[in-house]
């Protein structure tokens, strides 16, 4: 089957067969389109090389799931656009940098850094002096948005028990960051 010129459904249908040499006809025939595609996205060839073979060996391991098997070569294009993306999402994940207390915002004074960097720190300290429980409610209710229905499901508490928690929570990070209130 070595020169085996077949269209892309017979192919296909080789390498479901277990057809290796079938497998390498398909690359042949489609990697190069598939890489012009990923470059197109990333911008990058070394890291577009990767997607491209990343992305043919899951459409290789995955070939029964290719319902139209003329129609290989959008199939895998469009693996490799999905591959490129995700890639490129990791990226920029990786790339964020956190904003650290030593970090100004931009247009910042240097007083305006080092108070925020204070503040910060007073409201870790403070954060800190509660139980994990009334902590975690705290920031997934005050800064993350969760209702309290969400969070007695998330905790497995009733609700009024996340209530209670978030008040008492509440009260002694008031009491701590009283002189804060007072400064305003």
């Amino acid at each position: 089957m070595s020169n085996f010129a077949g269209s892309d459904a017979e192919l296909v249908a080789a390498v479901r067969d277990g057809d290796r040499i079938a497998a390498g006809k398909l690359a042949e025939r489609h990697l190069r389109g598939a890489r012009a595609v990923a470059i197109a996205i990333m911008g990058d060839v070394d890291a577009a090389e990767d997607v491209c073979q990343d992305a043919f060996v899951y459409a290789i391991e995955k070939i029964d799931d290719c319902r139209e098997p003329e129609r290989f070569s959008a199939w895998l294009r469009q693996i490799v656009r999905s591959g490129a993306r995700n890639h490129l999402r990791h990226q920029r994940v990786r790339r964020a940098e956190a904003l650290s207390p030593e970090t100004p915002a931009r247009g910042d004074s240097p007083a305006a850094s080092v108070e925020r960097s204070d503040l910060r720190g007073r409201l870790l300290d403070a954060l800190a002096t509660l139980t994990e429980m009334r902590r975690e409610i705290v920031l997934l209710h005050d800064l993350e948005g969760w209702t309290h229905l969400e969070i007695a499901e998330r905790l497995e508490m009733p609700p009024g028990t996340v209530r209670s928690h978030l008040h008492f929570a509440r009260r002694a990070l008031r009491e701590l960051l009283v002189d804060l209130r007072k400064e305003d």
